[in-house]
């Protein structure tokens, strides 16, 4: 049986990565999947990959407008939007003391306003549809907890979190569950860059911080993308229908809440 048959989902961040595996298990559940990036060439590419079950949609998050116009769109495409995943995000990393204004901006931007505008746009069309639904935010680890050289990430992944509970007790009322993930190290094209800031500032060979923090996960691995798809998959499901704000650890045992 198909979890998510007749279901439409919008994920933003969706050309590649994690966002692409969602999409993929989705559509393996059954649903439509709006693949939502700034990369829209990128984004193009994944749905004719995907096949007919998904279709691309340009979406910066970083822009209140360019939300609103994919939001739209998406509705205008298939009727509705029964799935939000906010995934797009930004990873940066410094010392305290050379942290930039624009660094901290541009990583609240989308981490942050990015994942509670697009939840917004989504959240007043579920309630005047009136149907309910489901939102899934990505948090992080990171946000349950500080890091020495990730004082902005791990500030812009506790607001996700934050938000999530806030928005999850406002809109249940509604029937929409929003709900978040909080993966741990996950392997790919993303920690790749991690890895890059920690090799500058830990003076650290490429490739050396990406081996340890594999080594520390008490599973003994990284993730990969595929290893968040099921928590991504109950979420959106009528399984999850009687869980409200909560953030739920996919991280092989490494923080314990």
């Amino acid at each position: 049986m198909m979890r998510l048959a007749g279901k439409t989902a919008l994920i933003t961040g969706a050309a590649r990565g994690i966002g692409r595996a969602f999409a993929a298990a989705y559509i393996r559940e059954g649903a439509r999947v709006a693949i939502a990036d700034v990369d829209e060439a990128g984004a193009v590419q994944t749905a004719r990959e995907l096949g007919d079950a998904a279709w691309a949609v340009k979406m910066d998050v970083n822009d209140l407008t360019s939300i609103e116009d994919a939001v739209r769109r998406t509705i205008d495409a298939v009727g509705h939007i029964d799935i939000l995943i906010n995934n797009a995000a930004i990873f940066t990393a410094a010392p305290l003391a050379e942290i930039t204004q624009d660094e901290y901006d541009r990583a609240f931007d989308i981490n942050v306003k990015g994942t509670l505008f697009t939840l917004q746009a989504v959240a007043r069309h579920m309630i005047a549809r009136g149907e309910g639904g489901k939102i899934i935010n990505m948090a992080s680890q990171a946000g349950r907890r500080g890091e020495p050289l990730v004082a902005v990430y791990c500030a812009t992944k506790a607001a996700v979190i934050s938000i999530t509970q806030s928005a999850g007790l406002n809109l249940i009322e509604h029937g929409i569950n929003v709900n978040a993930i909080a993966p741990g190290v996950v392997d790919g094209v993303h920690w790749d860059r991690v890895d890059a800031f920690f090799a500058k500032f830990e003076n650290k060979p490429l490739g050396q911080k990406k081996r340890e923090v594999g080594a520390a996960v008490p599973i003994g691995r990284m993730a990969t993308a595929d290893d968040l798809t099921g928590m991504a998959i109950f979420l959106a499901s009528s399984d999850a229908d009687y869980i409200v704000a909560q953030t739920y650890n996919v991280d092989g045992g490494n923080w314990m809440s």
